[in-house]
């Protein structure tokens, strides 16, 4: 819209009412989907939950790095136990300790209220049928679930399974000019934690998970011709498809091809 306007000569207010008039009875602008109460409010969990673990995390690196810089290293620990590493690293520097309580004292309150938000989702995942059922794909988990439930909110919306992958920016972009056909990467639109959900859930199901199914498969043939990294974004596009596609008709994931076919 700013755009448009901007390529007028004269602003004013009256010339800007006009102009937004115009691009809307063109068609240029659809209506957006304003989501339920109870995703708003789901998402908020989510957000908040995020931004606690995001600032704790930070706390930590930056613990990391300016101890790094006396020589102290605090190597691989655990959440649990990063606190007890810290002191125990600072106990005989003093000057060093006086600094460092600070941040731990704030990283403790930060980590004791993100586990009351994390114990939060996980009860709301236990009491939600939809999410249980979208837990049955493999790599999917409480958080991915419950970020996909709330992001999509009404799946009728969707008229076709496809276009979910689309919405979250799984899709490539495509340029044409006269000769010049290309296709690019991922267009990155849309709802960009859902798309780190289902990359994260993609991930792990490549990476981690031990148990084989159709869709690993599928997903191992891609790695082995195109590469990992596009494998993963590939699975995550069909993930989005797969889950609305249990979500619509009240199925559970399906191991094997045949099993899926019936």
């Amino acid at each position: 819209m700013r755009a448009a306007l901007n390529a007028q000569i004269n602003k004013t207010d009256r010339n800007d009412a006009r102009g937004i008039a115009q691009m809307m009875r063109a068609g240029l602008y659809r209506p957006v989907h304003v989501k339920t109460l109870r995703s708003q409010k789901l998402r908020m969990l989510l957000t908040h939950r995020k931004l606690l673990q995001s600032k704790a995390i930070a706390i930590e690196n930056d613990l990391r790095a300016t101890l790094r810089n006396f020589g102290l290293k605090v190597g691989m620990v655990g959440t649990v136990k990063f606190e007890a590493r810290i002191k125990e690293l600072v106990d005989k520097i003093p000057d060093l300790a006086i600094l460092v309580e600070p941040l731990l004292i704030v990283r403790r309150a930060l980590r004791e209220q993100f586990g009351i938000l994390h114990r939060r989702l996980l009860a709301v995942v236990r009491d939600d049928e939809v999410c249980r059922r979208l837990m049955t794909v493999p790599g999917v988990g409480p958080v991915v679930a419950l970020t996909y439930r709330a992001t999509v909110d009404v799946p009728a919306r969707f008229r076709k399974s496809k276009a979910v992958g689309a919405v979250f920016g799984l899709t490539p972009c495509k340029y044409q000019s006269g000769e010049i056909d290309r296709t690019g990467a991922i267009s990155r639109c849309g709802d960009e934690m859902m798309r780190m959900m289902l990359y994260e859930a993609a991930q792990t199901m490549l990476l981690v998970s031990t148990r084989w199914s159709w869709l690993k498969a599928w997903a191992m043939q891609i790695a082995r011709r195109r590469g990992m990294k596009k494998a993963i974004v590939a699975l995550a596009r069909r993930l989005a498809v797969i889950l609305h596609r249990i979500w619509v008709d009240g199925t559970q994931f399906r191991w094997t091809r045949e099993a899926a076919a019936a």
